[in-house]
């Protein structure tokens, strides 16, 4: 029988909110969730984004994957100290996105379109301003699947990376006890590895977020216990908190 689950890593930041079904889980199935990132962001800086060339203002709709994306795009603005143009127009993956932008810019919904979440919902969107320049704001570490659509479909864009995902190492004294990790991303998989070459994996439960993440997985030659989005589980706290139910009705 299998070690019952007493100990979880989620790879992402603590929440901010004690709403976040996450401790609901915890107290539920009285486990221990540990937040705790397998990677970082760190900032690409002036003088390393002017050696890209790209020309920020010569670009008319910013197209924005993520709210990190949002910050590093404003951050490096203030930085060269570019003045972006009320008339700048953003796509954005999705409301949740979207919303984001109003740290940094009054909303006008006539300039800011977003779409369902997935790269391919963007298209119909970018189609729609094809006659425009599109500026990606991007990690160096990127899904081509973005890129492949813009070129696929004619669209003239530029990329620019303004931002690096690095591996957030653990360090030689960091205990590493947990029965059930958590991944979101292809790069937490690849920092699991580069921080423990010689990882086996045994009894330790894998879960993740996204079909790319859970290639990933597999790819590493790990065993994938569950994964979300499916029909059942939409999000990742509701897929974990089914798998809990079944090994806890299989322990009895």
């Amino acid at each position: 029988m299998a070690t019952k689950i007493k100990k979880i890593l989620v790879s992402q930041p603590q929440p901010t909110t004690e709403k976040s079904p996450y401790f609901d889980i915890a107290e539920k199935y009285n486990v221990k969730i540990v937040f705790r990132q397998f990677i970082k962001v760190e900032p690409v800086l002036a003088p390393e984004f002017r050696a890209q060339k790209v020309d920020v203002l010569g670009h008319t709709v910013v197209v924005f994957t993520s709210r990190t994306a949002v910050d590093h795009y404003f951050r490096l603005g203030k930085e060269l100290r570019i003045t972006i143009p009320d008339t700048m127009k953003y796509v954005c993956i999705s409301d949740t996105v979207a919303n984001y932008l109003q740290k940094y810019i009054t909303y006008r919904k006539r300039k800011i379109s977003f779409g369902d979440g997935t790269t391919e919902g963007l298209l119909p969107l970018l189609q729609k301003l094809q006659s425009e320049k599109f500026l990606l704001p991007l990690s160096d570490v990127h899904k081509q699947n973005l890129i492949e659509m813009m070129e696929d479909n004619k669209l003239n864009y530029s990329k620019a990376i303004m931002y690096k995902t690095v591996s957030n190492e653990f360090r030689p004294d960091e205990t590493f006890d947990y029965d059930l990790l958590i991944f979101f991303s292809p790069s937490g998989i690849k920092s699991l590895k580069k921080s423990f070459p010689n990882f086996e994996q045994g009894d330790i439960r894998i879960g993740c977020l996204g079909a790319e993440t859970a290639k990933s997985v597999r790819d590493a030659g790990l065993r994938l216990d569950f994964e979300a989005p499916r029909p059942d589980a939409p999000s990742i706290t509701a897929a974990l908190d089914l798998y809990l139910k079944e090994q806890k009705k299989a322990s009895k």
